[in-house]
C-alpha cells in the first residue's frame, strides 16, 4: 500500500497542497489584524492582477478562435470581464484617482463571482464545436466594454454609486455563497480529470480556486483596513496565475484548459497520451513501435475501446485512466518476443505459442522493473488473456479472481483483434465478432462488458466500421480461426 501511494503522490501533489494551505492559515493567523496602507498599496496589486488576467484572456480568446472551440473562446470572456471589472475596481482606489466613491466596493465584489461565474459555463456541451464563434466573440467585447463603461461613467459622479456590498452584509453574504459554488464548480472539475491525467498541474487550478475563494472571503466579509483586505488581492493575482498556467499548458498542446472544462474523453486521452498520461507510457509505446507497428496499432485501438467502455458503464475515472494505460500497454511483454514468431503468417508451433503466452507475465515483469505504474495496470498488462472459465493464460485464473477492469479489457483486446487485418488471417466483419462474444458470455466473457462493447462499436446503417481501413472480407463466413489463438 505504501508504494501505491508513493506512485500516486508526488513533490508536485504536495506542493500543490501546500499552496492551497498557505493562505488558509496566513488569513486565519493574521486577517483580521488592522492595516493601513497608502492608496498606492491598492492601486498597483490591482491593476498588475487585471494585467495578469487580460493577458490570459487574450490568450484564450485568440487560441479559441483558431481552434474554433468556443468553451476556449468563453475562458477568455471570463478572464475579460474580469479583468474590466477589476481595472474599474483599481481606478476606483479614493485617493488616487478619484474621492471616496461606492464604485470601489461594487466593482471589487462583483469582479470574482462574475468572473468565476462564466469559467463554470465552461463545460456546456453546445461550446464545444459551435455552429458560429463569432456570437461568443460579441459577447466578450460586450461585456468588457460595457463594465468599462459602466465604470467610466460611475467614476465621473461617484456619488451615485452606493457603497454596496458593504462587507459582511447580507448582500455580500449572498454574492460570496455563489462566488464559492462557482468555484466549487471549478475545483470538482479540475479534481475529476486529476483523476485522469494525474498531472500535478491540474492541482494548481484547485490551489488557484482556494486562493481566490481567500480573496473573495476577505473582501465581502472583512472589508478595508485588515491584513486579510490586502493580502486578498495578492492572492487575486496568485489565483489567476495558477489557473492560467495549466490552461496556457493545454492551449499549447492544442486543447482546452482541461481542469477548467473537466471533460477529458477517451479519445482526447489516449491520442494524446504523452500529455494525459506521462512520458514514460509514450516512451513504451515508442519503442513498441519501432518494433512492431501493427501491434502498436493495436494496442492504441484496444485502450480507445476499453476506455470507451469504462465511460459507458460510468466507471470512476481513476479505473478509466487505469483502462486506457492498461490498454496501451497490455502487449508490451511482446517486445521480447521474437519477430519471427509475431509477424509469421501461418500458425504457430506449440513451441512458438509457449513463447506467445509468455508476453503477459514478460510485460508484467517490465513495468515493475521500471516502476511507478499502479496494481490495477500491472495487473491488467499481466491478466488480459485470462477467461472467466479459467481457461485462459497465464495462471488460469477464473472469474472470482477477474475485477471488471480485467473483463474490459479482455473483451476489448479480442474484438479489436478479430476485426483487424493479420498476418494470419484477415479481418472478421464487426457483427460476426460480437457474435462470437455473445456466444462465449458467461464463459469465457462478461456478459454486461459485451453489452456495452456492442452499444459502443456495432455500426449503425451506412456508418464505416470501428477499425477505419480495414476491410472486413465479404465472404459470409470465415471457416474455422486459423491462428487466433496468438492474439
Amino acid at each position: 500500500m505504501r508504494g501505491n501511494w508513493q506512485n500516486r503522490i508526488g513533490t508536485g501533489h504536495i506542493l500543490a497542497a501546500a499552496a492551497a494551505a498557505v493562505p488558509l492559515l496566513v488569513m486565519a493567523l493574521v486577517g483580521e489584524h488592522p492595516v493601513d496602507l497608502t492608496p498606492e498599496a491598492h492601486f498597483w496589486p490591482v491593476l498588475l492582477a487585471a494585467g495578469t488576467a487580460a493577458i490570459v484572456a487574450a490568450g484564450l480568446t485568440v487560441a479559441g478562435v483558431r481552434a474554433r472551440d468556443g468553451r476556449t473562446i468563453l475562458l477568455g470572456t471570463a478572464f475579460s470581464t474580469t479583468t474590466a471589472l477589476l481595472a474599474v475596481h483599481g481606478f476606483a482606489t479614493p485617493g488616487v484617482v478619484v474621492e471616496v466613491n461606492g464604485v470601489i466596493a461594487l466593482a471589487g465584489g462583483a469582479s470574482l463571482p462574475v468572473g468565476a461565474g462564466l469559467l463554470a459555463l465552461t463545460a456546456l456541451p453546445g461550446l464545444r464545436q459551435p455552429r458560429r464563434i463569432a456570437p461568443l466573440l460579441v459577447l466578450q467585447a460586450v461585456l468588457a466594454t460595457g463594465v468599462l463603461t459602466l465604470g467610466a461613467l460611475a467614476l465621473a459622479t461617484p456619488t451615485l454609486v452606493p457603497m454596496v456590498p458593504k462587507a459582511g452584509s447580507p448582500p455580500a453574504t449572498a454574492l460570496l455563497v455563489f462566488g464559492l459554488s462557482c468555484l466549487a464548480v471549478l475545483v470538482h472539475r479540475a479534481l475529476r480529470t486529476h483523476a485522469l491525467t494525474r498531472r500535478p498541474a491540474d492541482l494548481l487550478v484547485v490551489a488557484g480556486c482556494v486562493w481566490l475563494g481567500v480573496s473573495l472571503y476577505s473582501q465581502l466579509q472583512l472589508g478595508p483596513g485588515t491584513a486579510a483586505f490586502y493580502g486578498g488581492h495578492a492572492m487575486e493575482l496568485g489565483g489567476i496565475a495558477m489557473i492560467g498556467i495549466p490552461t496556457v499548458l493545454d492551449l499549447a498542446r492544442g486543447g482546452a484548459s482541461r481542469p477548467l472544462v473537466g471533460d477529458l474523453t477517451a479519445p482526447e486521452l489516449v491520442a494524446a497520451s504523452e500529455a494525459f498520461l506521462g512520458p514514460r507510457v509514450r516512451s513504451l509505446l515508442v519503442r513498441l513501435v519501432e518494433r512492431d507497428s501493427s501491434t502498436a496499432e493495436h494496442t492504441r485501438r484496444v485502450a480507445l475501446l476499453a476506455a470507451r467502455v469504462g465511460e459507458e458503464l460510468k466507471l470512476p475515472a481513476a479505473l478509466r485512466r487505469d483502462l486506457a494505460v492498461g490498454g496501451l500497454l497490455h502487449d508490451i511483454g511482446k517486445l521480447s518476443v521474437p519477430l519471427e514468431i509475431l509477424r509469421k503468417p501461418g500458425p504457430l508451433d506449440d513451441a512458438e505459442f509457449t513463447e506467445i503466452r509468455r508476453h503477459p507475465e514478460a510485460g508484467r515483469r517490465l513495468l515493475e522493473e521500471l516502476g511507478g505504474f499502479p496494481d490495477t495496470v500491472r495487473r491488467l498488462v499481466s491478466d488480459h488473456h485470462e477467461r472467466l472459465d479459467g481457461t485462459g493464460y497465464p495462471r488460469g485464473l477464473q472469474s472470482g479472481d477477474l475485477p471488471l477492469e480485467t473483463r474490459i479489457l479482455t473483451a476489448c483486446d479480442v474484438y479489436d483483434a478479430l476485426v483487424s487485418d493479420r498476418v494470419y488471417r484477415p479481418a472478421w466483419p464487426a457483427e460476426r465478432a460480437l457474435a462470437l462474444l455473445h456466444e462465449e458470455s458467461g464463459s469465457g466473457y462478461d456478459a454486461t462488458v459485451v453489452e456495452a462493447l456492442a452499444r459502443i462499436v456495432k455500426p449503425e446503417s451506412g456508418a464505416p466500421s470501428w477499425v477505419a481501413g480495414l476491410a472486413a472480407p465479404e465472404a459470409p463466413g470465415i471457416p474455422g480461426l486459423p491462428g487466433f489463438r496468438r492474439a
